[in-house]
């Protein structure tokens, strides 16, 4: 777990005591909760502000804005590491390139994504990648997946979209009017009655191409 490198760093070195914990789990809860702006801040000053706050909140005092660097570049370089394509996946879209064209669509601030892309050394393994945090709307707003569309030189209707995201790579997947979506149910959850709904289901990504053959084995694809 990525936050534990963390809580031993401030047991060791800062002979913090359960202390540790409970100062990592109000970070994560603060992540959970995270509302970033770009043009207000960059997300290095947010995120430090998280531990920062976690950090006074638990052991009272000033703020300690070294340690909650200290503590934030900790727990970014961890999760970086930890960020790898595994070899199956890397495989199957290495045979899928030779049938269809592959984008990746990510939400999210441009940097920590940027850094995400690199750390995994994904971008050989698609034709384009496309970052929310660089355009002007989101998934699952139609325009982000037509600028897709435009990149790759399809039509909305030739695409499918994959996620694991109901609310966004789901939803806008049918906002855009693409042939088909497809949901990666890796925790087997029962979605909400209001929960926008997938044409397809699959436990895992390997299961794709098996799902992209009985769709059409000619779809251009955008993951």
């Amino acid at each position: 777990m990525v936050l534990n490198q963390v809580i031993k760093l401030l047991q060791s070195k800062y002979h913090y005591k359960e202390e540790a914990k409970t100062i990592c789990d109000k970070v994560q809860v603060k992540l959970s909760k995270e509302c970033f702006h770009p043009s207000s801040t960059c997300i290095t000053d947010l995120r430090t502000l998280h531990w920062e706050e976690a950090i006074q909140e638990t052991k009272g005092g000033a703020a300690n804005r070294i340690l909650a660097e200290e503590c934030y570049f900790l727990w970014k370089s961890t999760r970086l590491q930890h960020m790898i394509l595994a070899e199956d996946v890397k495989a199957m879209l290495t045979e899928l390139r030779k049938e269809v064209r592959l984008l990746l669509l990510t939400n999210g601030d441009c940097q920590t994504q940027r850094e995400k892309i690199e750390a995994c050394a994904c971008q050989s393994y698609f034709d384009a990648i496309v970052v929310g945090g660089e355009q002007k709307e989101e998934k699952p707003s139609p325009s982000i997946f037509y600028y897709c569309c435009s990149l790759l030189g399809v039509q909305p209707g030739d695409c499918v979209m994959v996620g694991d995201t109901l609310e966004t790579d789901i939803q806008g997947g049918l906002n855009a009017g693409l042939k088909a979506t497809v949901w990666i149910n890796k925790n087997g959850i029962m979605p909400l009655k209001s929960s926008p709904m997938p044409h397809y289901i699959i436990s895992s990504v390997l299961e794709l191409p098996a799902v992209l053959q009985s769709i059409d084995c000619t779809v251009n694809m955008s993951a």
